[in-house]
Order: C-alpha cells, then structure tokens, then sequence
C-alpha cells in the first residue's frame, strides 16, 4: 500500500498519544469561590438572580465572621462563613430549601447575630433566602458596581449597611467605630481613619475585617464622594 495510507491513521495514533500524556487539561471550568468564579460576566448583572460574591458573602462577613464567632479563628460551633467553601460546608445551607438550612433558620428568627449585636434587615433576610432557594450558588457579578453614582443615599450608605455595619454599629462599635448614621461616618471621614482603612492604607486597620478588599468601583465612589465633600445627598 502507498504510504499515504497510513498517514492519517498515524496522525490520529499521535493525538491520542498526546491527550492521554498530558496533565494539565482542565475540560471544565472550576469554581474558585473568588472574583472570576461560576457566573461571572462581563455583562449587566441579572437582577433576577443573587450574586454570592457581592451580595452574601459580605452580608456574611461583616455580621456573623467576627472575633469570637464564625472566623477561621473561632469558628464557633465548627461554623466559618468566610468564603464560599466554607459556607456551604460548615453552614448547614441545603440548596433550593431555605425553610430546612439552619443557616438561613437562625438569621431568620434573630437568634444570629446573637445578643448585642444588629439583627439583619428584612430586605437582608430575604436576599439570603433566594439565594438559597436558587441553589445557593457561587455567582459573581463584576459590573453590580457603577462608579458614576457616588452619592450617600445612592451609593454609600448600602455599601456601609451591608459591608460595615455589622462590625460598626451603634450597639456594636467595634473599635470604638460606629458607622450606622450619617454623622458617625462622617466623623470617621473627616479624621481619615475611614479613608484610610478602606484603601488598606499602611499604618491602619484594613476594612472590611476578614473580608476582601473593596472593589475598585466602591472605593471610587468612596474616594469620589469624599473629593466632594462627603455631602448627606
């Protein structure tokens, strides 16, 4: 027979051969649990849907992963909610079954956060609840953020309500910080420690504790709200 016979036979042998060898084909996408996980887009985010990344987890960190409580330190009663990873294992979240996850149960009749500390808003409550009963994804939303919006009532005050507040609060001033009104934050805003914590500046504290830093979008609506005066607008 001709050799052109066997060429493709051959060549189809050789790829085979390839595949088989190599180690480090990845033939699906993995999960992270970080900024560029499953569902991140560059798209409008899906205002049907519930982002983990930017809506639960920091509800999450800045009210349940305190000192004392469901850190990586004190992981009190084996619980951290830190990451993705770690509410889903520890958390006792059943997908699609809010009613039946404890960790949606105990939010919701107030006994976490315990005593002394602020209970979740309604609102709160409720963006926990369907991000369980959609599956209690790992969904990232980039673009959730819009830099051209930075004033108080548009765009600060949600972003200290639901990345600050619970470590700051009236009844829980973590560092003697309290962030729950207009004007306790702009005490923090005139004496730089706020700024400053927020842009992981050296020589202070890094805010949000435990949790990653702000977006580039956030702090530029932070930075921007401030360079105009940090207005009650």
């Amino acid at each position: 027979m001709k050799p052109s016979f066997y060429a493709p036979i051959l060549l189809g042998l050789l790829i085979l051969i390839a595949v088989g060898s190599c180690k480090h084909i990845i033939p699906f996408p993995v999960n992270t649990g970080i900024s560029g996980g499953v569902g991140s887009t560059s798209d409008p985010c899906d205002s049907t849907k519930i982002y983990f990344q930017q809506q639960v987890l920091p509800l999450l960190v800045s009210n349940c992963a305190q000192s004392g409580c469901h850190d990586n330190g004190s992981h009190k009663e084996g619980i951290i909610l830190v990451s993705y990873n770690s509410v889903i294992q520890t958390g006792g979240v059943r997908a699609g079954n809010a009613a039946g996850s404890k960790l949606y149960k105990v939010i919701k009749d107030g006994s976490m956060p315990p005593q002394g500390y602020s209970n979740l808003t309604d609102q709160q409550k409720n963006l926990i609840y369907q991000w369980i009963q959609q599956g209690a994804q790992d969904l990232v939303c980039a673009n959730m953020c819009d830099s051209s919006v930075f004033t108080y009532s548009g765009a600060i005050q949600p972003l200290i309500t639901n990345k600050c507040q619970g470590c700051h609060s009236a009844t829980n001033s973590m560092g003697g910080v309290d962030l729950s009104s207009y004007n306790a934050l702009k005490t923090q805003v005139d004496n730089g420690k706020f700024q400053g914590s927020v842009n992981w500046d050296a020589g202070l504290a890094p805010m949000p504790q435990n949790g990653s830093k702000l977006s580039d979008c956030e702090l530029s609506q932070i930075n921007k709200w401030i360079a105009a005066g940090s207005l009650n607008n």
